[in-house]
C-alpha cells in the first residue's frame, strides 16, 4: 500500500527537562514587516535527529548527564593521513574557490574508485562534488522532480527525503517496509505504488535508519520493475557502503543491467571516513542529470571546500574500501552492533532483528505504547514520542522516535559511540523499561 505524504515530523517540545524549544520563524516580535514565507518552505518540518542531538548538547551544558545516541555521526577521529592532507593544503595555499563541480583531480579519483570498487564506468563530466551527500541528494531531487511528479520513498526513511521532495514541489509516496521482512522494499509493494506520475524511487543501502542492506537478488527484482516505467529514475544513496558486515555485500544499483542510464548515485566521505565536519559528498550520474545538478549548485553554493577536496584525495588513497583505517572502524562498529543487538534482544518487550550495515538499530517498542500504557513514575505513554521523552527524562538517554522516519512503533539508536558509553546507555534503558515500571501494557 502507498501512503501519500503528509508526514508528521514535529519537534519534541514538552516534558520536565525538555525546556529547549525552537522559536517559530513567524513569531510576533512587534515588527510591522510581512513575515510570510514561501509556502513550500513554511511546510518544511524540522529534523528530529538534529533537534534531539541539539537537545542532548544543551542539557549537557546545563549539567545534566545525558547520553546522546541520536546523531548519525562516527565517534572516531578522521584518519591521520586525511587530516595531514588537509593541513598541507592550508599551508600550501589551497584556500581559493574551486571549480563548481569539483577539482579535476578529485573527479578523476572518484571515477577510479567507482570503477574499481563498484564496477561503474564514469567520466569526470558525470561527477558533481558537493558540500556533503545531503546537498547531492537535494540537488538530484530538485533537478529531476517538480509539481505533478511522485517520488517513491520506502519507510523507514532518512528524515530529509520527504522534506527535500516537498521543497521540490513533487509529492512523496511513502511505501512501508517491515521488520519481519528485513525492512526491505518488496517488489509487490513497489509495483503497487508506481503510477504514470512516478519520477524517482529513492533507495538507501546500507540504510539509515534501519541498517538494512539490499541483497543483489532483491535489487535485481526492483530493477526489473523500474525498467518497465520509462520515466522512472532511481536515486541510490550509498553513503554507508563500507560500513557493512559479512556475509552482506554492497551492490551499487547503477551496476545492474540497464540501470546506469536511470540511476543517480550519491556517496561521500562523512560516514565511512569519519569526515562529517569536512562536508563533502558527490553525485555520479548520466551527463544530462549531472549537468542539471551542477547548475543548481552553481546558483546556490558553488564549489565545495578546497581543503576538504584535498583531504578527500588522501581518503581515496588509503586503499580499497578505505584501507586499514576504515577497516578498523568497521570492526569496531561490528562489535558494537553485536553488543547492542544482544542487549536489546534480551530486554522484555523489545523486538529487534540484527541489521547488516550502517551504525543504527531500530527496535520495535510497540509493547510500551498505547492509550492505556503509563510509566508509573512519569505519566502516560501513548506513542513513541512520549516514550522518547520518558527515556530522556528518566533514563537521561536521547534517542530518536521512529515517527521521524515514517514508522511509529520503533525508535532509532545510533551505536556510533564507545563501548563504555553504550554499556551505560543500555543499562539506563533497561532499567527504565523494566516491566514493573509500567502499567496498562
Amino acid at each position: 500500500a502507498k501512503v501519500k505524504q503528509p508526514i508528521s515530523n514535529g519537534l519534541v517540545s514538552k516534558g520536565r527537562l525538555l525546556s529547549v524549544k525552537m522559536a517559530a520563524l513567524s513569531k510576533d516580535d512587534g515588527s510591522s514587516v510581512d513575515q510570510s514565507l514561501n509556502p513550500r518552505v513554511a511546510a518544511l518540518q524540522p529534523s528530529k535527529t538534529m533537534a534531539l542531538t541539539d537537545l542532548a548538547r544543551a542539557l549537557k551544558e546545563q549539567g545534566v548527564p545525558v547520553i546522546g545516541l541520536a546523531a548519525g555521526e562516527p565517534d572516531f577521529d578522521t584518519p591521520a593521513a586525511i587530516v595531514e592532507a588537509g593541513v598541507a593544503a592550508l599551508r600550501e595555499g589551497y584556500t581559493r574557490y574551486t571549480p563548481n563541480a569539483g577539482t579535476s583531480q578529485l573527479q578523476a579519483a572518484i571515477c577510479h574508485k567507482l570503477q574499481e570498487e563498484n564496477g561503474l564506468e564514469y567520466e569526470p563530466k558525470h561527477i558533481v562534488v558537493s558540500n556533503g551527500a545531503k546537498q547531492s541528494i537535494a540537488q538530484a531531487i530538485l533537478a529531476t522532480c517538480g509539481p505533478g511528479d511522485e517520488v517513491v520513498i520506502p519507510a523507514p526513511y532518512w528524515v530529509s527525503y520527504p522534506e527535500m521532495v516537498r521543497l521540490s514541489g513533487a509529492e512523496g509516496v511513502v511505501v512501508p517496509t517491515f521488520q519481519e521482512e528485513g525492512f526491505l522494499l518488496s517488489p509487490d509493494s513497489l509495483s503497487a505504488a508506481l503510477t504514470d506520475r512516478s519520477r524517482v524511487l529513492i533507495l538507501c543501502s546500507p540504510s539509515n535508519p534501519t541498517g538494512a542492506v539490499y541483497p543483489r537478488e532483491r535489487l535485481q527484482e526492483i530493477a526489473q520493475i523500474v525498467s518497465r516505467h520509462p520515466r522512472l529514475l532511481v536515486i541510490s544513496d550509498e553513503i554507508y557502503e563500507h560500513i557493512i558486515y559479512p556475509p552482506a555485500e554492497h551492490v551499487s544499483f547503477a551496476s545492474l543491467p540497464g540501470m546506469w542510464d536511470r540511476t543517480l548515485t550519491v556517496n561521500g566521505f562523512s560516514k565511512c571516513f569519519a569526515m562529517t565536519g569536512w562536508r563533502l559528498g558527490y553525485l555520479a550520474a548520466p551527463a544530462a542529470f549531472a549537468l542539471a545538478c551542477a547548475r543548481v549548485q552553481s546558483q546556490q553554493t558553488s564549489g565545495a571546500s578546497s581543503v576538504a577536496q584535498h583531504a578527500a584525495l588522501a581518503a581515496l588513497g588509503l586503499g580499497r574500501a578505505g584501507g586499514q583505517p576504515v577497516q578498523e572502524m568497521k570492526e569496531a562498529f561490528h562489535a558494537r552492533r553485536d553488543y547492542v543487538v544482544g542487549r536489546l534482544q534480551s530486554m522484555e518487550g523489545i523486538q529487534l532483528s540484527s541489521p547488516d550495515g550502517a551504525f543504527y538499530v531500530m527496535p520495535d517498542v510497540s509493547s510500551f505504547l498505547g492509550p492505556s500504557v503509563e510509566a508509573l513514575s512519569w505519566g502516560p505513554v501513548p506513542d513513541v514520542d512520549s516514550l522518547c521523552r520518558y527515556l530522556v527524562e528518566e533514563a537521561q538517554v536521547a534517542l530518536v522516535p521512529g515517527d521521524a522516519f515514517g514508522i511509529d512503533t520503533c525508535l532509532r539508536i545510533s551505536y556510533a559511540a564507545s563501548m563504555e558509553v553504550l554499556t551505560e546507555a543500555l543499562d539506563r534503558i533497561e532499567n527504565a523499561l523494566k516491566p514493573d515500571r509500567f502499567s496498562g501494557r
